[in-house]
């Protein structure tokens, strides 16, 4: 069990009113729940800075931004479907945002020559050029955000969240075969 009263961490977001999420948890709480709501409140936090500065900064918002790095990857652009997959969103939200930054001249669309149904999305020159610029922003964004943590504890951190995501996406296939 993790113990709140002992938690330097949660004594400086109780006092600041910065709880969030982990207010829902109390002292008799299981360890994985209270570390669940930490997990929470913090990726909730850093989302709404980024979403914030985005904004302010590029007057863009962070689903356009995210559709824009997963293009940016793939120079000959990708399948709506594929997209659609990276982002972990609908088809249709997918057409909405490409109808938009197509409009707006920063994406193409074009047939897939292989799949008459298929249409490939890529970033046009100009979506390029708009893109490097906020990525440069929003790696130093990061980069402050997690300047508190040393390199090992970042280390550590990502392999332990990924040993979590495995074992969550194996529960979740096992969960599918037996239903």
């Amino acid at each position: 069990m993790i113990d709140s009263t002992n938690d330097p961490s949660h004594a400086a977001l109780s006092d600041a009113e910065e709880l969030g999420h982990e207010a829902r948890a109390g002292n008799d709480d299981h360890a994985v729940l209270k570390l669940w709501l930490r997990m929470l409140a913090s990726t909730t936090q850093i989302e709404a800075e980024i979403r914030k500065r985005l904004r302010e900064r590029f007057d863009i918002t962070l689903a356009r931004f995210d559709y824009m790095a997963q293009l940016y990857r793939y120079k000959d652009g990708l399948k709506m479907r594929v997209l659609s997959r990276y982002l972990m969103v609908t088809g249709g939200n997918v057409t909405g945002l490409t109808d938009e930054l197509e409009r707006e001249g920063v994406v193409s669309r074009t047939a897939s020559p292989d799949d008459r149904r298929a249409w490939i999305v890529s970033l046009t020159p100009k979506g390029r050029r708009n893109f490097e610029a906020m990525a440069s922003e929003h790696e130093q964004w990061i980069l402050e955000m997690f300047s508190g943590l040393d390199m090992k504890t970042v280390k550590q951190l990502h392999s332990q969240l990924g040993q979590l995501r495995v074992h969550v996406m194996r529960n979740e296939a096992a969960g599918e075969e037996s239903a």
